[in-house]
């Protein structure tokens, strides 16, 4: 298993970072938030977690290794695969992820593109005893819907963007996060921003 990268990130895109480890660029697929926090020509230090399929083999990147043990912990569950554990991750942190277990709050769960309200119970009941306690101060599961617009300028300036680039596109894509039932989500919103800004170039 290869448990982190570390190296420099030679490329960021919507889902991915590749960071150059040893002369080698090994794309990792992340959330919008740990890509947020990436830049181009930077040192980085990801956890990984590497899924095998018979057709293919893709590495996860996480900020911490909490974020991984959740990521495999959510897999446990039937019927979670990586793509919707990491989209549970692009939601909630791993210790508001506890928490929203923990207190067996639906809505958190179906805050999460592809999880319907049988889903949302099915998990909180195969979870309840997986995921232990929730160790963090802060308030629960606040998504991300106050702070959508942040998050997602923070990934654009991430990828290169400049600030006045990054302002407009926000702004071009408000107008769909707030038709969004629920929590706008960040990935969708990342990568309309980014068809807005490669129309305006």
């Amino acid at each position: 298993m290869i448990a982190f990268v570390s190296g420099t990130v030679a490329a960021l895109a919507p889902d991915t970072a590749v960071v150059e480890v040893g002369g080698v660029g090994m794309a990792v697929r992340c959330t919008p938030d740990t890509l947020s926090t990436l830049r181009v020509g930077r040192v980085a230090r990801l956890a990984t977690s590497l899924v095998v399929r018979e057709d293919s083999l893709t590495l996860y990147g996480f900020a911490d290794d909490d974020e991984r043990q959740t990521f495999e912990l959510l897999q446990t569950a039937s019927g979670v695969g990586p793509r919707l554990a990491q989209a549970v991750l692009a939601v909630h942190r791993p210790d508001a992820l506890r928490r929203a277990v923990a207190s067996a709050d639906e809505k958190a769960l179906t805050a999460v593109p592809g999880i319907g309200r049988k889903g949302a119970q099915k998990l909180l009941l195969e979870l309840k005893d997986r995921l232990g306690a929730p160790v963090g101060a802060a308030s629960a599961a606040a998504p991300v819907t106050a702070g959508w617009r942040d998050q997602l300028h923070a990934a654009l300036i991430g990828l290169g963007y400049a600030t006045r680039e990054a302002d407009e596109a926000v702004a071009a894509v408000a107008p769909q996060a707030e038709a969004a039932e629920g929590t706008p989500q960040v990935g969708a919103l990342l990568k309309a921003a980014l068809q807005t800004l490669n129309r305006a170039r």
